[in-house]
């Protein structure tokens, strides 16, 4: 299966690696990092080499309690680097966000994919997506990143968020967004505490029910530093274990920080897929 982001495929027969850029003053892994457009850059042309098929750039940290940030500014920090990044690379660039006006932007730019932490739920994205023409990702997140984390409650996670998630296809399906054109996240880490995130990764293979390829963002999250008493920074083991498992389950696509790790693992799962 191939997903067409703006002209770039994207081959989603094997577990794919998405590769993380994050163009912020204060996400809570690799905030600060890349603020000025060449160590970006450099750090985009890097992931390439090590394997990532898509770059995922954010201009707004959406880790809890997190500082909004305004329209103009996460134009000012996305769009010039999109359009760098999409003029160099043979990769589809992702655009990570939830404004209207960052999405018709980015898209302009150069960017194939939008993926929305809000699952197109802000005023004006829908129609903006449907607009572009591009792939959505469609993620599911309880509340909004600022207050997220405050005593996350579910009956029945699984249940909850495949529902979620249907709901928002059927919405994309109506405003004109067909289904050859979306992803699905199931948001670990956004509005869950971490038996919440065992429970979605254990049951992952449940989602195959939508009929959707699968987007899983894992990556040095909280879960990851409490299970194994460990800093952002020492999180690289737990976070490809999470990655196999996920991509065993049926992830099509896994959003990380460590690409060339990740990679090599992804190439063992998808080999033992084969052999199957």
């Amino acid at each position: 299966m191939f997903l067409d982001c703006a002209d770039r495929p994207l081959d989603l027969s094997t577990p794919q690696v998405m590769g993380i850029l994050n163009v912020t003053p204060d996400s809570f892994s690799d905030g600060g990092s890349y603020l000025r457009p060449e160590p970006a850059l450099a750090r985009a042309r890097q992931m390439v080499a090590e394997g990532a098929a898509i770059i995922d750039v954010g201009g707004e940290s959406t880790r809890p309690g997190a500082a909004a940030v305004g329209e103009q500014e996460e134009l000012e920090r996305v769009v010039p680097l999109v359009e760098m990044l999409a003029a160099e690379l043979p990769v589809p660039i992702s655009v990570d966000t939830s404004k209207p006006a960052v999405m018709r932007a980015a898209v302009a730019a150069g960017a194939g994919l939008i993926n929305d932490v809000y699952a197109l739920r802000l005023s004006g994205a829908l129609e903006a997506a449907a607009e572009t023409g591009v792939p959505v990702c469609l993620m599911h997140m309880r509340g909004e990143p600022r207050t997220m984390q405050e005593t996350p409650q579910y009956g029945d996670v699984v249940a909850e968020v495949m529902a979620f998630l249907a709901q928002r296809v059927a919405v994309c399906d109506t405003a004109g967004i067909g289904r050859e054109r979306l992803l699905l996240d199931p948001g670990f880490g956004f509005g869950k505490a971490s038996p919440h995130n065992l429970m979605l990764l254990r049951h992952l293979t449940e989602f195959s029910a939508l009929g959707l390829p699968l987007l899983v963002g894992l990556s040095r999250k909280s879960m990851i530093g409490a299970l194994l008493d460990a800093t952002v920074q020492e999180r690289l083991h737990g976070s490809v274990a999470a990655a196999v498992i996920a991509a065993w389950q049926g992830a099509a696509i896994v959003r990380v920080h460590d690409v060339k790790a990740t990679v090599d693992a992804m190439k063992i799962v998808a080999a033992v897929q084969r052999s199957v």
